[in-house]
C-alpha cells in the first residue's frame, strides 16, 4: 500500500511518500514547497511530480494520505480524517493557530484532489490518551476543564517513535510491541516494566515520560506555548505574570501574546536568534545573555526530565531525539551531568561522535542506558496509518 504523508504548515507544505505492507517500509518520494499560498496548488503539483518521476503510475495507486494533526477539541487518536475531524481542528483553531487552519485546509483540499485515497489524521496528542488523570488535570473550575482546558501533550508521534525504538534497542520485543500497537490496544502490561524519559529538543521541545511504550506524564499542556522554553515561544509561565505584564507595561492581550509566542523562548533570552547554534556561537564567545538562554534550557529540560522519575519509580534509558537533541553533544552531556548517582554514565567518546545518527552514548557499566534516536515522525505516521487500514 502506498501512504502519502502530509505535513501542512500555515505556509508550507512537505510530503513523503511510504511503500507499506507486512514487510516493507521504503520511501518513493518526498519533497516540499514553502510560501505556499494555494495548498491546492501545491498538492497537484507534489502528485504530478510523483507521476512523473515514476513514483506512482498514477494518483490513484496512493490508497491512503495520513495527516500529522496537531490538537482537536474533543478529539483525539488516530481516525479517519472525516467531517468529525475538521470540526475538531476549527474548534481549536485559536489553540494551535499556526497548524489548525492549515490542516483542516489541506485536509479539504486533499479530499477533492485525491477523492479515491482513504484520509486519515493521527493527532499529536493520541499518544498521551491513556496519562493517568492527575497528569492531564489542570486544577482549574470545573467549568474551565469541561470547557476542553487540561494538558494534552504534543510531539506525539516523535515520542511514541522513541516508545518502540528505544525498547528495541534494550532487547525489549514485548514492550516494542506493545508499544506498536498501542492506538489499537491501549496500554499493556508487561512482566518486567521499561522505563523511559525521551527528550525531543528541537525548535520546539518537550519531555514525556515512557513506561512500557506508553506515556504516562509529559512537559507541553494546554497548548504548544506550554513546557520548555521554546525558539521563540515561552514555555511555562506563572499565569499571574499575563495582568501584570498588562498593567506595567501597557500591552493588549493580543500583543500579549504575540509577543509570548515571537519574542521569547531562546531568543527572548539571548537576545541573539532563536537558533540555539547562533546563541551557542555567542555563548562560547562570553555573552552573558546567551550563556543564560543556554543554562535556562539546560535547566528546565532537567527539571522536566527529573519530574518522571518518581512517577516511573525509576529509569531504565535516557534519550535524545530531534534536531537539538541529535545534533548537540555538549547540550546531552549539560543536560547528563552530574547524574552518576542516579545511574546516568555518560561516555565522552561516543558522545562526541554521535551527531545527527543513531547510538548509544552511555558508558558500558551505566544502569541507564543513554541513547540518540533520530526522530522520524514521517515513519510514524505512515506506520499507524497502515496498521489502520489494515485492521479494519
Amino acid at each position: 500500500m502506498k501512504v502519502l504523508v502530509a505535513n501542512l504548515g500555515s505556509t508550507s507544505f512537505k510530503y513523503r511518500l511510504f511503500e507499506m505492507s507486512a514487510g516493507e517500509e521504503q520511501v518513493l518520494a518526498e519533497g516540499g514547497y514553502e510560501r505556499v499560498e494555494d495548498y491546492g496548488a501545491v498538492i497537484t503539483d507534489a502528485l504530478e511530480t510523483m507521476e512523473k518521476s515514476g513514483a506512482v503510475s498514477s494518483r490513484d495507486d496512493i490508497g491512503a494520505v495520513g495527516f500529522k494533526t496537531v490538537l482537536g477539541r474533543n478529539l483525539s487518536g488516530c481516525v479517519d480524517a472525516d467531517e468529525k475531524v475538521l470540526d475538531a481542528l476549527e474548534g481549536f483553531a485559536e489553540v494551535a493557530p499556526a497548524h489548525n487552519p492549515a490542516y483542516a485546509a489541506g485536509i479539504r483540499q486533499f479530499r477533492e484532489i485525491l477523492p479515491s485515497a482513504r484520509a486519515v489524521a493521527l493527532f499529536e496528542t493520541a499518544f498521551y490518551q491513556w496519562m493517568p488523570e492527575a497528569a492531564t488535570r489542570y486544577a482549574v473550575p470545573e467549568a474551565w476543564h469541561k470547557a476542553g482546558i487540561r494538558r494534552y501533550g504534543f510531539h506525539g508521534a516523535s515520542h511514541k517513535f522513541i516508545a518502540e525504538r528505544s525498547a528495541e534497542l534494550l532487547g525489549r520485543e514485548d514492550v516494542a510491541a506493545a508499544a506498536r500497537g498501542l492506538y489499537q490496544n491501549g496500554p499493556v502490561d508487561v512482566d518486567q516494566p521499561l522505563r523511559v524519559i525521551s527528550c525531543h529538543l528541537g525548535g520546539s521541545s518537550s519531555v514525556t515520560g515512557i513506561r512500557n511504550g506508553a506515556a504516562i506524564g509529559t512537559s507541553m499542556g494546554f497548548s504548544p506555548q506550554s513546557g520548555l522554553p521554546q525558539n521563540n515561544r515561552v514555555g511555562d509561565l506563572d499565569s499571574g505574570a499575563i495582568p501584570y505584564a498588562s498593567k506595567a507595561l501597557g500591552l493588549s492581550m493580543a500583543e500579549i501574546e504575540r509577543q509570548l509566542t515571537k519574542e521569547s523562548g531562546l531568543i527572548g533570552v539571548s537576545g541573539v536568534s532563536n537558533d540555539l547554534r547562533e546563541v551557542k556561537k555567542a555563548h562560547d564567545a562570553g555573552d552573558p545573555k546567551a550563556r543564560l538562554a543556554v543554562d535556562v534550557l539546560v535547566h528546565e529540560t532537567r527539571r522536566w526530565a527529573s519530574s518522571f522519575l518518581f512517577p516511573l519509580g525509576g529509569l531504565d534509558a535516557f534519550t535524545f531525539t530531534a534536531g537539538i537533541g541529535e545534533n548537540n553533544p555538549w547540550l546531552r552531556s549539560a543536560v547528563c551531568e552530574g547524574l552518576e548517582e542516579f545511574g546516568v554514565k555518560i561516555d565522552d567518546e561516543r558522545n562526541n561522535s554521535c551527531k545527527g545518527v543513531e547510538g548509544e552514548i552511555s558508558t558500558p557499566d551505566s544502569k541507564v542506558k543513554v541513547h540518540v534516536i533520530p526522530a522520524n515522525e514521517e515513519l510514524v505516521l505512515a506506520r499507524e496509518v497502515f496498521r489502520k487500514l489494515t485492521s479494519n
